[in-house]
């Protein structure tokens, strides 16, 4: 079988590489930049969840017989407080698309002002936390976790959901498990 991460992150590919080759026999995941189609800082579980499948669709459609992923972060409102949200989609060679959601964590005041202010969630947290990068390695969920739940683990949770959604549906690949 093979995948199509729709982005070049590490911290998504880890993840995407992790799960599959933990549950999927004789696969192939490589990885390819697509658009999200979304703002730059997605800031609504919709609008992360779409981007998400924005680009599981378009990773989808790069190669043929393949199974495109997105991995998306943003941030939410509840109330008066922002929360991270991070959303995954799985795109079927036959079109059926899954859909799964991860952890959420509210931010702390100062870097949610950021955002608010227009700043994306990446170059935030860079500014925030003084260093340079963090989406590609720890993520804003690791930093504000102290490292418990880094983003390649955020993101393995929500692979793992949807490559068990996908295993569920489709009882003939169930045997494919390791």
């Amino acid at each position: 079988m093979k995948f199509v991460l729709g982005s070049k992150n590490q911290a998504k590919m880890r993840a995407a590489v992790r799960t599959i080759e933990r549950y999927i026999d004789n696969s192939n995941v490589s990885s390819a930049p697509v658009a999200s189609g979304v703002s730059a800082q997605p800031m609504s579980d919709e609008e992360t969840r779409q981007g998400a499948i924005n680009r599981a669709v378009a990773a989808s459609e790069l190669q043929d017989d393949t199974y495109g992923i997105g991995l998306e972060g943003g941030v939410r409102m509840i109330d008066q407080t922002m929360y991270l949200c991070n959303w995954g989609a799985l795109v079927a060679p036959n079109g059926h698309i899954y859909t799964a959601a991860g952890a959420q964590i509210p931010l702390p005041e100062d870097l949610a002002a950021e955002i608010k202010n227009g700043t994306e969630l990446g170059d935030a947290v860079d500014h925030y936390f003084k260093k340079q990068q963090i989406r590609l390695s720890e993520g804003a969920m690791g930093m504000l976790t102290a490292q418990v739940v880094p983003r390649d683990v955020l993101f393995e949770h929500i692979m793992q959901l949807l490559i068990g959604q996908y295993l569920y549906s489709n009882p003939s690949c169930r045997g494919i498990l390791q």
